[in-house]
């Protein structure tokens, strides 16, 4: 099988949306911390997108894709700096078969920036810059890479297995996801955690970012389909389904609980659906991917409030909405997949309605499981080594003054006479030497929230 052009258009277009998303995740964590660290929220996005791309060509495309060593654990090093990533030939694996191999390594790229921005959500307003980047910089190498080849690569231990992930249930969110919660039980929690109203200061911005997001995510779902397709129609269509019961179940669950429904819980259910449709977007049909879309909406809504149970500090529920409704998305795969969609044979492709019995259930839940106890030991690991050298967390006065000052010297809003805008509470040290005000705020905020 020889190139495509129109399937190289298609995914050239969907590495574009998924790298979109980033930015979109910026603005739509950025919106959520306080004022006084929104330039640090954006920056874990932004910067990521540099980062991680430089790496991605280094070593970790060939981590994730280069063949198979060890039995299905990672790849060797053939495609060290990209070396023999061929703009004239598919991956030699047969992956994207009708496109290049060096875009099916771009489009992946896109996935390798966006998984670790995701974490950031977890610890925002509270980790030191440097320790960030050597955080996400080990754990995309180390932990997000192997996970990815056990998936997505044809030798992959859980590729050969037969557990489906079509987009990223897994490799994505169930491993930002766990490895958020390890980093915030090393990091702890924000001063006032439990006991004060963090209040999310631009909610508009966050609005936005769920916008961007639920753009951006046609090309990260229906783009895995790796060609201009019906399985790319088919998924693109569940992509949007999902996030659509995913917000109407959100609000479902709020209107219940408090007799309102937010726009942050819109928001946040949306990305939800998205977040729980991933998995399973070229397996199911129409109504499976409302089914899903809704449970994921309801769930997560619940899911947010454990951090307050358990007293874990998820800054903007990571936890709550990545790692639940990944866990959602992945199992529930194995319940609503059709073979009819995905073309698979019925034996590997139906799930548990469609007549498969519970096989496929039970090659998900395997493959949740090895994720979650990789990835949270792992990551736990690297997120302690990272303490003890560089360190995690900023000093209290640093955190009272904010993200913006300490770690870049800059305020996220200039008034109009040029003065900057910092928001902290009373008992901080006296600001910096910018020009700048300092406000108290006291006041509550509905629970809700998302990363």
């Amino acid at each position: 099988m020889g190139m495509d052009t129109g399937d190289t258009a298609w995914v050239l277009a969907s590495s574009a949306l998924v790298l979109f998303m980033t930015p979109g995740l910026a603005l739509f964590y950025g919106g959520m911390v306080r004022a006084k660290n929104v330039l640090g929220t954006l920056m874990h996005s932004v910067f990521a997108m540099g980062l991680m791309s430089i790496l991605w060509v280094l070593v970790g495309y060939t981590i994730a894709f280069g063949p198979d060593a060890f039995g299905g654990l990672f790849g060797k090093l053939d495609f060290l700096g990209f070396s023999g990533v061929s703009s004239d030939a598919a991956h030699p694996a047969g992956l994207g078969a009708t496109i290049p191999h060096s875009l099916f390594a771009l489009f992946q790229m896109m996935f390798a920036i966006i998984t670790p921005a995701l974490i950031a959500g977890a610890f925002a307003e509270r980790i030191k810059f440097s320790g960030y980047i050597a955080f996400i910089s080990l754990w995309l190498l180390f932990v997000y890479a192997p996970v990815a080849h056990w998936v997505w690569h044809p030798e992959g231990w859980l590729f050969k297995l037969g557990a489906l992930d079509f987009a990223g249930g897994t490799v994505v969110h169930i491993n930002a996801g766990i490895a958020a919660l390890a980093a915030i039980l090393v990091i702890g929690k924000r001063k006032g955690f439990g006991k004060e109203a963090f209040v999310p200061h631009n909610l508009t911005l966050t609005i936005l970012g769920a916008g961007i997001l639920w753009f951006g995510w046609f090309g990260f779902n229906a783009g895995s389909a790796l060609g201009a397709s019906g399985l790319a129609v088919s998924a693109f269509l569940a992509t949007n389904l999902g996030a659509a019961a995913g917000a109407c179940g959100w609000a479902i669950a709020e209107a219940r609980k408090d007799r309102k429904a937010t726009t942050l819980g819109v928001a946040s259910g949306a990305v939800a659906g998205l977040v729980a449709i991933t998995p399973a977007a070229g397996f199911v049909g129409p109504m499976g991917a409302i089914a899903i879309g809704l449970i994921a909406g309801v769930v997560c809504s619940w899911a947010v409030g454990l951090k307050f149970r358990l007293g874990y500090d998820d800054s903007l529920d990571v936890v709550g909405v990545h790692l639940v409704g990944g866990l959602t998305g992945a199992l529930a795969t194995g319940i609503f997949a059709t073979a009819a969609i995905s073309g698979l044979d019925p034996a590997a492709g139906n799930g548990l309605i469609a007549g498969g019995g519970f096989t496929l259930l039970g090659k998900q839940a395997i493959a949740v499981g090895a994720t979650l106890a990789f990835s949270m030991m792992l990551s736990l690991a690297i997120a302690k080594l990272v303490d003890v050298t560089i360190g995690l967390r900023v000093s209290e006065e640093e955190e009272l003054s904010g993200l913006d000052l300490t770690q870049h010297s800059e305020v996220g809003y200039a008034l109009s006479d040029g003065s900057g805008l910092s928001i902290s509470h009373a008992e901080s040290a006296p600001a910096p030497v910018h020009s700048g005000a300092t406000v108290t705020a006291a006041v509550h905020v509905p629970q809700g929230g998302e990363a």
